[in-house]
């Protein structure tokens, strides 16, 4: 083996800084050879239509905010969703983003996707808490849970979330144009909760557990007075009494 062949085979075996002196040196290798070491560099590997980077211009923000309008009034809420966020996107720190959000929170709403509205409600408050709008979104949030209150056999978890909303906007914001429906919806969801501690207060006082259906009587006598309820509990409650032997004047007076 020559001298010139061992050196190469040397150099063949080093780390690529070794490999790029050998190129230099060696302005003698064959085509294939230059082509397969070009093939190596890393830069090259991004060549091609594939890899090509597009710049693609924006949308003006007010021809965005007219598409998804256009989409909304013809009742594709998911489109018009997907392009109000799209605005937000595109343009933050802005009042674009600020309309953004508020507008894909209704569309989510007009959807029924519900959990997806209440998700763009919270996170408007939370961006713009002193937004004028801010009323509002705290309604359309509130909405989401009431329209999601099943009847009083299931849990009744949005049913109590909902009451948290109303009330906030019935406490926080009484003169806004959502108070007075906010009123109506919260003792709609008052009227669900107490109907469900009447229903498991019934079992319990069917079953004799006479001790815990007076613990959910009295939740509706203490905690949902001015609902439906409140005199069949009253009535029922009188019953477990009884039942237990225990003299009228022990028993809770109704206060409302």
């Amino acid at each position: 083996m020559s001298t010139s062949s061992k050196k190469t085979r040397k150099t063949w075996r080093g780390a690529t800084g070794a490999l790029s002196i050998l190129i230099a040196a060696s302005p003698s290798l064959p085509a294939s050879a230059d082509s397969w070491l070009d093939s190596l560099n890393p830069l090259n590997l991004f060549k091609g239509e594939k890899y090509e980077t597009k710049v693609v211009p924006d949308v003006p923000a007010d021809d965005l905010y007219n598409q998804a309008l256009a989409r909304l009034r013809s009742k594709d809420y998911d489109g018009a969703a997907k392009k109000f966020a799209e605005l937000e996107k595109q343009y933050p720190y802005s009042q674009w983003q600020r309309k953004g959000i508020l507008m894909t929170t209704f569309s989510q709403y007009q959807n029924a996707s519900y959990d997806d509205a209440i998700a763009s409600a919270k996170r408007y408050i939370g961006l713009f808490p002193s937004s004028p709008d801010v009323p509002y979104a705290y309604y359309l949030e509130g909405m989401s849970y009431y329209n999601q209150i099943p009847d009083i056999s299931r849990d009744q978890d949005r049913a109590a979330k909902a009451v948290e909303i109303f009330t906030l906007i019935t406490e926080k914001f009484p003169k806004s144009e959502y108070a007075d429906d906010a009123r109506y919806k919260l003792q709609v969801a008052r009227d669900q909760l107490a109907g469900k501690e009447m229903l498991v207060g019934r079992y319990y006082l069917n079953q004799h557990n006479y001790a815990a259906a007076i613990n959910r009587f009295r939740e509706v006598l203490f905690k949902y007075q001015t609902t439906r309820h409140a005199e069949e509990a009253l009535m029922r409650l009188t019953e477990a009494y009884l039942a237990l032997g225990i003299p009228a004047r022990h028993r809770p007076r109704r206060r409302f």
